[in-house]
């Protein structure tokens, strides 16, 4: 699947580029200040889309991450949030991108805030959408790396997930386990990227390597203004989570939307794009384009 099929969306907006170690898929869409927008793990820029339209007035960047979606990985190893850090201030330096802000959905939010330690001019804020700050409860911490590890060392295994989730039932039926219900068109979106052997291992793989634990640590210290949007009805990531990250942050503010999931910002993105706009206008270091040509009184 590493053909960027013709209707994909914002395919118009797609280019490759070649950034040691991997092959990035990356689409930008706007004009204005910097935004990189990083997705979830088993997710693909795509689940930005909806959002899109509701951002104007800024030049929005968001790359699949290393061997997810169309971004081919250059070896399997960086897989883990420091590695993709790392490789994402690479890309922006490679390319001339100063982010004025990131924004990261789940597993991407974690990866913003590791970006605000490593790039040379850090943003001047992040946002995270049901940001996934915190270890799993319980047995489950102890098992699901062990078992990400176990499956990601074996070749057949993406395989066989991927034979076993690509029936529509069953994507919808996983997608509904966030607390989020798509429309049809956005549950086809998903299953195609589950029918990706290479799309699977690569989510394995971060799984495998996801080391949370030290950026948890490191919280308050960092000091870039963050906003942190959860959600009520996450079953994936509860909002507590988000709630007691926002606490141990240095600067952070909390906000909930009540009564949808893990993918509120395929949604409801006019909710999640009416938080996103002030506190950027706020704290990204300027207005945007279309705040800036708006009549004066």
């Amino acid at each position: 699947m590493q053909l960027i099929p013709p209707d994909w969306p914002l395919r118009q907006h797609s280019r490759r580029i070649r950034c040691r170690p991997h092959d990035w898929h990356v689409q930008i869409t706007g004009q204005g200040p910097d935004v990189l927008m990083l997705h979830g793990a088993g997710a693909s820029a795509h689940s930005f889309h909806p959002l899109v339209p509701h951002l104007p007035g800024y030049r929005l960047i968001m790359p699949d991450l290393p061997g997810q979606g169309f971004t081919r990985a250059g070896g399997m190893l960086r897989l883990g949030l420091d590695a993709m850090a790392d490789d994402l201030a690479t890309l922006c330096a490679d390319q001339g991108w100063q982010p004025d802000a990131i924004i990261g959905h789940s597993a991407g939010a974690a990866i913003s805030l590791r970006m605000a330690e490593v790039l040379p001019r850090p943003p001047r804020a992040v946002l995270g959408i049901n940001a996934a700050l915190g270890p799993f409860d319980g047995f489950a911490g102890w098992l699901f790396p062990k078992l990400a590890k176990a499956m990601s060392a074996s070749p057949f295994v993406a395989a066989i997930v991927t034979r076993m989730a690509s029936k529509r039932s069953q994507v919808e039926s996983l997608l509904k386990g966030t607390g989020s219900s798509l429309t049809p068109d956005g549950v086809a979106l998903y299953q195609r990227l589950v029918t990706d052997p290479r799309h699977i291992e690569g989510t394995l793989g971060m799984m495998a390597q996801w080391q949370l634990e030290p950026l948890i640590e490191r919280l308050p210290q960092i000091m870039v203004p963050v906003l942190l949007i959860a959600s009520d009805a996450d079953r994936a990531v509860p909002a507590r989570i988000s709630r007691a990250a926002s606490a141990a942050l240095g600067r952070a503010e909390y906000a909930e939307i009540a009564g949808y999931g893990h993918l509120v910002h395929e949604e409801v993105p006019e909710r999640v794009a009416a938080l996103i706009l002030p506190f950027l206008g706020r704290n990204s270091g300027g207005l945007s384009l279309v705040a800036e040509a708006e009549p004066r009184g």
